[in-house]
């Protein structure tokens, strides 16, 4: 099957705007300005079944349909944050199939009648910034974005944002206050984006891997993008794989696919022959998935991953084999959430302080079976209670380590730690 987000890997050089263009690059926003209404394109991808792409799984196109017509002006903001640990697809993407990416969010901003985009970036992405803005210039010069598009009165510029690397501005409301130029934190919720989003506007926030499907589910149609996929998940993922794997890296497949063709028929299997004896689907912030033959044979769409008792997110897939004592997982994951959280609830602020230290007291040889209790204890009280998904995503890790795998907690752990 062809590649649908990673084309480059069919195309040789699509990342120039006249192979681009030669492979049918802009003809799908061409069409979409001059012989549809706004609300067509929303239709066709909300018939499409596209599904956000950067953890939340929401229908692309419902969310469309949701910015408020009786507010102007509106504004897109492509999430090109990328900063879920285990996560890697997007910054290929705009690597490698830039005008893609482009396209789809000239083709979003058309749909909600928007005449400004931002694409906000990490801040550890200043080279990818610059790159950007390059290929923005040359859509400009081309007369692919500007004023009077194609004849018409349609007019859209693009711009790029960087952060400052904050985990936090991943969350859509946090990001849209970075981009105000106010410190990262998140906004409280209702109202949201699409009707209260940047400068007090309607604003559509996608991930920067489900814009750039936007433009062949355009050029192709809704019924090609759903025979892609299952009913619930349609179309194709690209699966960021690390961990214990022989062949890390980015994959794109049809949703369905199993974990085990996943990380023993792309990723070449575990290092050293060894189980699989978790899985993290969505990086750091997913439950851990107590792997057996049946999970292995399990389709990675976003309802069969709940089975298992986790969610898919962005599919960043985290395998980690017989070698790896969970409890050093935890102790890992929590560190990382603790250093990340913005302070500004006291579920969160709080809950990852104490519960990164008692795992530290857990990881470090102790294995109190009164620390184990309380550090679950902890993460319990945090879930539902916070403002921002981080706190919930915080304690994924620490709930079902426990309770999936306590004999890590209960006895020292004589395995080599390797990194995950």
């Amino acid at each position: 099957m062809a590649f649908v987000v990673l084309r480059h890997r069919d195309i040789l050089d699509i990342k120039k705007l006249e192979v681009y263009r030669q492979n049918g690059g802009f003809e799908a926003f061409q069409n979409a300005v001059k012989n549809l209404k706004p609300d067509g394109v929303t239709q066709v991808v909300k018939d499409s079944g596209l599904r956000g792409r950067g953890g939340a799984g929401f229908p692309t196109g419902m969310k469309w349909s949701f910015i408020d017509s009786k507010n102007w002006p509106h504004y897109v903001v492509a999430n090109a944050d990328e900063s879920e640990p285990g996560t890697f697809k997007d910054r290929e993407i705009m690597e490698s199939n830039p005008f893609q990416f482009l396209e789809g969010v000239a083709l979003a901003c058309y749909a909600v009648g928007a005449n400004s985009a931002y694409i906000y970036l990490r801040g550890e992405f200043w080279q990818l910034a610059g790159f950007l803005d390059e290929k923005i210039n040359e859509l400009n010069d081309a007369g692919l974005l500007g004023a009077k598009l194609f004849n018409t009165n349609y007019s859209l510029n693009i711009y790029t944002h960087l952060g400052a690397g904050a985990y936090i501005c991943g969350e859509e409301t946090a990001l849209l206050e970075s981009l105000e130029g106010k410190r990262g934190q998140p906004r409280v919720r209702p109202p949201f984006p699409p009707a209260v989003g940047l400068y007090n506007k309607p604003t559509i926030v996608n991930n920067v891997e489900t814009l750039t499907n936007v433009p062949l589910i355009i050029q192709n149609g809704a019924a090609w993008y759903k025979s892609l996929g299952t009913p619930d998940s349609a179309g194709v993922k690209v699966f960021s794989l690390s961990g214990r794997v022989r062949k890390p890296g980015n994959y794109e497949l049809p949703f369905g696919a199993t974990f085990r063709q996943l990380i023993y028929e792309h990723g070449g299997g575990v290092l050293d022959g060894r189980p699989v004896k978790a899985i993290m689907p969505a990086g750091a912030s997913s439950s851990l998935i107590l792997v057996d033959e049946k999970a292995l044979d399990t389709p990675m769409d976003y309802a069969s991953v709940r089975t298992l008792g986790s969610d898919l997110g962005s599919a960043s897939i985290i395998v980690i084999d017989d070698t790896v004592s969970i409890d050093w997982v935890i102790q890992k994951t929590i560190h990382f959430f603790k250093h990340e959280s913005c302070g500004k609830c006291t579920p969160c602020r709080e809950g990852t302080y104490w519960m990164m230290n008692i795992a530290e007291r857990a990881h470090n040889g102790r294995k109190d079976p009164a620390d184990v209790e309380l550090l679950h204890a902890v993460a319990r009280q945090m879930q539902g209670m916070c403002l921002c998904a981080l706190g919930e995503f915080a304690t994924m890790s620490v709930v079902t380590g426990i309770d999936r795998f306590p004999s890590d907690f209960k006895n020292p752990v004589n395995l080599q730690e390797k990194i995950v």
